[in-house]
């Protein structure tokens, strides 16, 4: 019997304007930034702080950090792991590791030091190029070179002299090994990139989670990376091209959504990112109204902190003509409501690191469905299968999703098994439970087992639980996620205390902001006598969730 999903029925329901196939050069993914400057060399690449860069002086810089970075020792396949938040270094370190033919390892800043050294370890990155807010941290971890930036060095004055009193830096002892950024844009340009196979060459290092709570390494190439700044293009058809092309980098770089959609995209198209270190809602509209940005992808979270800023009428935002939700579901509520402030259209879309990461969209100007995350984009296949079988489920029912397309990572780095597991004759095994409709449109049922989305960030049970049983007092540790407003969902923590010992819950809090980022930290605690176990005494987080919905009345 004939899959009904080799027919691929989301084509019919596809914008006439976007192609069903692309085509895809062989090229590197620093060429976004080379053609870029060939062409628009004089319009403005990035806004910070009011202080604005071309894109000849931003190729200009990123050659200087790859002469910079050779000279430090990376060679074509060294890993260059960069951690700084929304910033020109951030862009200008990425495209310079890029041009010495180094892989990108890109770090998340709020990490602390038990996450970063797995990171570091893993990749075995030798050089990081950090924000120097977090050289506490970074002075803890086995480097041989790390270069220290810091947001002040690229804002114009008088912000400039008075970033430091707000900020508060750390004093950086530079040494031999501790270098500052100077070390890097002080080099002689290089002449030309190190040239790379884009087919085969890994691009980036990207970081995500396993269900097991170990971070793995995807390995993107730069084919991979390209094609899905190709594929944004080609769904975003009505969006303005060159310096008319501004977009607000409020989604962070370190995550590969703002990665693509935002820096990659932007760049190849020509535009102007307006970039925001970290979002807030008050700042965004103000940024809005200033810089007029037409493009504006983020997380569900965003939408609902713009939505409910007091005095947003106040703010003109019309000029948002179009975002693409991603890293969790968007609630329909929330989407209508920022519609009618912009005027823009707002859709839910899915991905995952695995595939660089977009593969699915609502159409933005065409007809989209609530609740669904739309259609495969150009050349992403798509099936549903049974997860015990592997056959293919009949239209409408439930199994897991498998995706296939140029976007899909090479592999997990260091780790054949679990690649053999997840990359299975060409199809990526998603792990998420979905269905598809008669018209091609696809709808998340479930996501991966036990995974947590909080504000758009992947955050893994055990991993968590590993921390709380670092704790003295703690005999037993289950984490999950429960339904959260503003956050999507938030991190549960039920714990078993040892015998005698009386636990405080902001004390375990406390505790665990010495090891874990924010995000991770549990908000709610809940102290039990014991935990619900199978039969081989494995904790059943299922039953917790579901006690947890029962007790709010959820079906």
């Amino acid at each position: 019997m004939s899959s009904p999903y080799a027919a691929k029925p989301w084509l019919k329901a596809y914008p006439p304007q976007v192609p069903p196939q692309l085509v895809y050069e062989d090229r590197a993914l620093y060429d976004l930034l080379v053609r870029a400057a060939q062409r628009h060399g004089d319009a403005t690449a990035t806004v910070f702080y009011g202080a604005r860069l071309t894109y000849r002086q931003l190729h200009e810089q990123a050659r200087r950090v790859a002469s910079g970075l050779i000279r430090l020792g990376v060679r074509k396949g060294d890993r260059v792991a960069v951690m700084l938040p929304n910033c020109p270094q951030a862009v200008i370190a990425y495209y310079g590791a890029l041009m010495a033919g180094a892989v990108v390892v890109m770090v998340n800043p709020l990490y602390m030091p038990r996450e970063l050294r797995h990171q570091v370890d893993d990749s075995g990155a030798r050089v990081m190029i950090a924000i120097d807010l977090a050289y506490p941290k970074v002075n803890q971890l086995n480097l041989e070179h790390v270069v220290y930036t810091g947001m002040q060095d690229y804002m114009p004055a008088p912000v400039r002299w008075i970033a430091p009193l707000k900020l508060k830096p750390p004093r950086i002892a530079y040494r031999k090994g501790v270098l500052p950024w100077a070390s890097l844009v002080g080099a002689e340009p290089i002449a030309e990139p190190v040239p790379v196979n884009p087919a085969d060459d890994l691009a980036l290092l990207q970081y995500t989670g396993a269900t097991s709570g170990l971070p793995k390494g995807c390995m993107l190439t730069h084919r991979n990376l390209v094609a899905n700044v190709l594929q944004t293009e080609a769904w975003l058809y009505r969006a303005r091209r060159g310096p008319a092309l501004v977009t607000l980098a409020a989604l962070p770089f370190f995550h590969v959504y703002g990665m693509t959609t935002l820096m990659n995209f932007t760049i190849h198209v020509g535009g102007t990112m307006v970039l925001q270190p970290k979002f807030e809602a008050r700042e965004a509209v103000k940024l809005i109204q200033k810089y007029r940005p037409s493009i504006f992808p983020g997380a569900p979270t965003m939408y609902v902190a713009l939505n409910n800023l007091p005095d947003v009428q106040k703010y003109r935002l019309d000029s948002i003509e179009a975002c693409i939700s991603g890293a969790a579901p968007l609630p329909v509520e929330v989407q209508a409501e920022f519609e009618r402030l912009t005027g823009g259209r707002l859709v839910e879309g899915y991905g995952l690191t695995e595939a660089s990461p977009v593969t699915h969209a609502n159409p933005i100007w065409d007809r989209r469905k609530e609740g669904s995350i739309g259609l495969p984009w150009p050349d992403t296949e798509c099936r549903i299968v049974d997860p015990e079988t592997g056959e293919d489920v009949p239209v409408g029912e439930v199994g897991e999703l498998l995706v296939r397309g140029p976007q899909v990572m090479k592999g997990y780095w260091n780790l054949p098994e679990a690649t053999a597991e997840t990359l299975r004759d060409g199809w990526l095994h998603t792990g998420d439970m979905a269905r598809m409709d008669e018209e091609g449109y696809f709808y998340i049922v479930d996501r991966k087992k036990d995974l947590i989305i909080a504000g758009g960030f992947n955050i893994y049970p055990r991993e968590v639980e590993e921390v709380l049983y670092l704790h003295r007092g703690v005999k037993e540790a289950a984490v999950v996620g429960v339904p959260d407003p503003y956050r999507g969902e938030t991190v549960k923590a039920f714990i078993v205390p040892r015998e005698g010992v009386t636990l405080d819950p902001e004390e375990i809090k406390q505790f665990c902001r010495q090891h874990l980022a924010a995000y991770k930290i549990p908000r709610i605690i809940e102290f039990r006598d014991e935990l619900p176990k199978s039969l081989v005494g494995k904790v059943l987080r299922r039953v917790l969730l579901e006690e947890e919905q029962s007790r709010k009345g959820v079906v």
